[in-house]
């Protein structure tokens, strides 16, 4: 009953469990849709939060080396369209943020809690998990598992 509070994140190895989400702006985004990209997921307890603001803004500081890596990047909560389209707008951030009510999505990437457990994950362009983090770590560091 009380498994979630104690999980790890997913396996690096492990097949990417496929989902299906709203960005801010209303359109669907689907794991088997991005076949063939790195795709970073950073689930984040807050918008406008002191730490998630400072680690969603390191991704957009390095959004050219995530694009000469073929890499998408999507900040991942439960919180509106409307917050996250204002929290996108006013830092500028050029990846979407994706909705995920009632933590669903966080339940098969174990990152549901009673707030979102930060974590990060890489998922290389074949759906198999490269690189699997709680925290904060440096958005270089996470890159550097793209290939």
């Amino acid at each position: 009953m009380l498994d979630w509070l104690f999980s790890d994140p997913l396996q690096v190895g492990a097949a990417a469990p496929d989902f299906s989400l709203s960005d801010q702006d209303g359109k669907t985004v689907t794991l088997a849709s991005l076949h063939g990209h790195n795709v970073v997921l950073v689930f984040y307890p807050g918008d406008d939060t002191m730490v998630c603001t400072k680690q969603l803004c390191e991704f957009r500081d390095h959004w050219a080396e995530a694009k000469q890596k073929n890499t998408l990047v999507f900040g991942i909560n439960p919180q509106s369209a409307e917050s996250h389209g204002k929290f996108q707008g006013k830092h500028k951030l050029p990846f979407p943020l994706l909705i995920d009510p009632g933590q669903k999505m966080g339940v098969a990437y174990h990152t549901r809690g009673l707030i979102v457990k930060r974590t990060v994950y890489l998922i290389g362009p074949d759906g198999v998990i490269r690189y699997a983090k709680r925290g904060k770590p440096d958005a270089a560091e996470v890159l550097a598992a793209a290939r």
